[in-house]
């Protein structure tokens, strides 16, 4: 099965994402090197540290003017619901589903980053956000509405986020 390996190609100039989405690779492949009788262990740890990826991501979200309900964030509830079903069944001894599990996920990260979390890290930065602090260097360009949409890549209010941060980025530069 294939395995992700950390690149540029999954930066997105945002050093805390960034750190976090590497932290979720490297989690990610010690699922798949492991052995039966740790892979139990190491998947509750990449469970526990998806928690607090995708609950980092959701309050910056809830902060700069997503609503509740975005696809973004409903994502995040599937992927993780999933992901401790997957758990359930690990501990019943079916250990299958979680090594299916850790390739889907090979697949779905890359596109969830390059999509998604690239059109949040494009709102946070159109509106000053500092993902340390909390501070927002522009409120004036928090939206006037809750993004309902993903950030950038499916239909809904806010689908087109990436693009107006692009625009909105060029506007200011000239």
């Amino acid at each position: 099965m294939s395995s992700l390996v950390w690149s540029d190609a999954l930066s997105l100039a945002m050093p805390v994402m960034d750190d976090t989405h590497r932290e979720f690779v490297d989690l990610l492949a010690e699922v798949q090197a492991a052995d039966d009788a740790a892979l139990l262990a190491r998947w509750q740890t990449l469970i526990d540290h998806t928690i607090d990826h995708f609950g980092q991501e959701d309050r910056w979200m809830e902060a700069t003017g997503f609503a509740p309900g975005s696809c973004h964030m409903t994502q995040h509830a599937v992927v993780l619901k999933v992901l401790k079903e997957g758990a359930e069944l690990g501990a019943q001894g079916n250990l299958a589903p979680i090594r299916q599990m850790a390739h889907e996920l090979t697949i779905w990260f890359p596109h969830h980053a390059q999509t998604m979390d690239a059109g949040l890290a494009l709102h946070l930065k159109s509106v000053g956000y500092d993902p340390v602090t909390g501070q927002i260097a522009q409120p004036e360009a928090l939206p006037e509405q809750a993004i309902s949409g993903c950030g950038g890549s499916c239909g809904g209010h806010g689908s087109n986020d990436a693009e107006a941060a692009k625009e909105e980025e060029s506007q200011q530069a000239a």
